[in-house]
């Protein structure tokens, strides 16, 4: 590696340091943050990280088998959908950690969401709709 590109790395490596947060950056910070989120709020911290890094990695693991099969010729088979069944198992017990973690009824999350897409879409799926939102549609 030229030293040229080595110096522009390591002012980059710097420079992403300098932009992280103390939590992302020191175990003591970041448990400290995870204690006041836990005393401030109705939040279970630890269980609310496991849940989103679980959706993350388990999310991912389901996009990998559908990239491959659109994109790199993975069968369409029944090993396939059953591979995909069990991301989707991992998916959804992860999804029920959240809602733990947050003290949400699942049911309540899901009726939440289905009102939301009604009051964005009324009765069919239009292009405009998704990509022109009102004001505090999330």
């Amino acid at each position: 590696m030229s030293d040229e590109v080595k110096k522009f790395l390591d002012e980059y490596c710097d420079f992403v340091t300098k932009v992280t947060s103390e939590p992302s950056l020191d175990q003591d910070a970041l448990i400290k943050r995870m204690k006041e989120i836990d005393s401030e709020s109705d939040i279970h911290s630890a269980r609310l990280l496991t849940a989103a890094l679980g959706l993350g990695s388990e999310g991912g693991e389901f996009v990998e088998i559908v990239k491959k099969m659109f994109l790199q010729g993975k069968p369409a088979s029944q090993e396939n959908i059953f591979h995909m069944k069990r991301e989707l198992g991992d998916i959804i017990w992860y999804w029920a950690t959240a809602c733990m973690a947050l003290n949400l009824d699942p049911y309540e999350v899901i009726s939440e969401n289905k009102s939301k897409l009604e009051a964005r879409y009324g009765k069919g799926f239009k292009v405009e709709k998704s990509e022109h939102r009102k004001k505090g549609d999330l």
